[in-house]
């Protein structure tokens, strides 16, 4: 917000501080509206700052009808899980019921094996910071590759086990930093082995439950004939899946292929209070999150925790972050070390033109942590949106 930066510390007047509301707010919105401009169907976006909280909206909820976004709706928030899961995993350490030094073979023996693959010799930590060489099932899943993957395969329900074995069809890579959801398909796995409970009930119980995050919940834990939808109210997801080709629903999608790598649904503002309590060291002792903000270079201009991306900001420093995007549904967040400052966008549709859409959301992000004027480059490399 360039007021609240240009101010600085202070008690302001009462007018100077529903000025500063005002145009706070009507920046948001017009960084939103340039996101829906880009080239997707809705956007929702959500601000806290020790001045204040906005939200806003853009685009519409439903190509055929052209009903409005809607406020507080759900959506998927894709390998914005990762940091949960991370957090869980960081809890357990600090509790020293595992360490990030135990290889994954310590906790399921067996389990990543064949065509050079060897959990004796991955630990934990590289599991959480992708630095296992393992290989990224997800490349792999028809549903996530095609219009007709999607049509044939929505509704499959896939199990952890059966997506590690898809990744142990190939051979693992050479160590250095690589993207894989194999990673936290394994890490959810390890969380049940050693609490005897569901990756998910950890999350309600440690992170959800104790923040009051009401509206953030894993979908296979409903009904099996509910898991692979949204509630509502929620904006439809749209993928286009070819260059040029049209946006298919993708709304409706069992995300069992995802779990503990990018299943979570929330809203905006779930997300934000999650954020802003992560860095304010609400859920995690100093040690862990020491441990947790140590990076390793990405190669792609950011560095890479355990399960939290850093990326610098043009005004100086850097901020925390991870990236989500499953089928229809990206989600971008931005949040200062101190948890002060927090911004969480949701576009509810995924484009192959995709460069102009990460500007402007990175425009979005640092016009909230920086002030306006900072947006150069993208802080992603342009191309079509990734599995993240």
């Amino acid at each position: 917000m360039v007021v609240l930066a240009l101010l600085g510390a202070g008690t302001l007047p009462a007018a100077s501080t529903a000025a500063v509301h005002e145009q706070s707010g009507q920046v948001l919105q017009r960084d939103v509206d340039a996101i829906r401009s880009a080239g997707v169907t809705g956007v929702q976006a959500e601000v806290r700052t020790p001045r204040g909280q906005w939200s806003a909206r853009s685009g519409v909820a439903d190509l055929g009808t052209g009903r409005p976004v809607p406020k507080g709706g759900y959506f998927r928030m894709g390998s914005n899980t990762k940091t949960f899961v991370a957090t869980v995993v960081l809890q357990l350490a600090g509790q020293r019921r595992l360490s990030l030094d135990d290889t994954v073979h310590t906790w399921l023996p067996g389990v990543v094996r064949g065509n050079g693959n060897n959990g004796a010799r991955i630990t934990l930590r590289q599991l959480l910071q992708h630095t296992s060489g393992l290989y990224d099932y997800a490349n792999d899943l028809p549903v996530l590759n095609s219009a007709q993957g999607y049509r044939r395969h929505w509704n499959d329900d896939i199990p952890p086990e059966r997506l590690v074995a898809m990744a142990m069809r190939h051979g693992p890579g050479d160590g250095s930093w690589s993207y894989s959801n194999t990673n936290y398909v394994l890490l959810g796995m390890i969380i049940n082995r050693v609490t005897g409970r569901d990756w998910a009930t950890e999350v309600t119980d440690r992170i959800l439950r104790p923040l009051r995050l009401t509206h953030t919940f894993a979908p296979h834990t409903l009904a099996p004939r509910r898991r692979a939808d949204l509630p509502s109210p929620h904006a439809s997801g749209y993928e286009q899946f070819t260059e040029g080709g049209p946006l298919i629903d993708t709304t409706r999608l069992n995300h069992s292929w995802a779990g503990p790598a990018a299943e979570l649904i929330t809203t905006t503002e779930d997300l934000t209070r999650f954020w802003q309590a992560l860095m304010g060291g609400r859920l995690l002792r100093p040690t862990q999150m020491a441990e947790m903000t140590t990076t390793v270079d990405t190669r792609l201009g950011g560095r890479y925790g355990l399960g939290i991306v850093r990326l610098p900001l043009p005004c100086g420093g850097w901020y925390w972050t991870h990236p989500g995007s499953v089928p229809g549904y990206a989600t971008r967040v931005g949040v200062t070390g101190d948890g002060r400052r927090v911004i969480v966008l949701s576009l509810s549709s995924r484009v192959r033109a995709w460069e102009p859409v990460e500007k402007a959301t990175d425009t979005a992000i640092r016009n909230t942590l920086c002030g306006q004027g900072h947006s150069r480059t993208p802080l992603f490399p342009a191309g079509a949106p990734r599995r993240e």
